[in-house]
């Protein structure tokens, strides 16, 4: 008999906990004149939230390159 060594209690393998603990997250960037847009994806564990917040903080400042407007940031999560 064999034992599945990757097996938690719940019956979850250890990649499916890893993967359900994953937060994704998809940012729209685009210039209010419509001369930028950009698309970004990213996914990261939960406990690095802070992290992320850091970076969203240095993306609402950034200015598009043709006009100089500040740039319009949304963020998607998929929790």
């Amino acid at each position: 008999m064999e034992i599945d060594l990757n097996r938690n209690s719940t019956g979850k393998t250890l990649e499916e906990s890893e993967q359900a603990d994953l937060i994704k997250v998809r940012a729209l960037i685009s210039c209010p004149n419509g001369d930028y847009s950009k698309k970004f994806r990213n996914q990261f564990p939960r406990n690095q939230l802070e992290l992320f917040i850091v970076a969203a903080k240095v993306f609402d400042f950034m200015t598009c390159p043709k006009c100089g407007e500040i740039l319009k940031l949304d963020l998607e999560f998929n929790i």
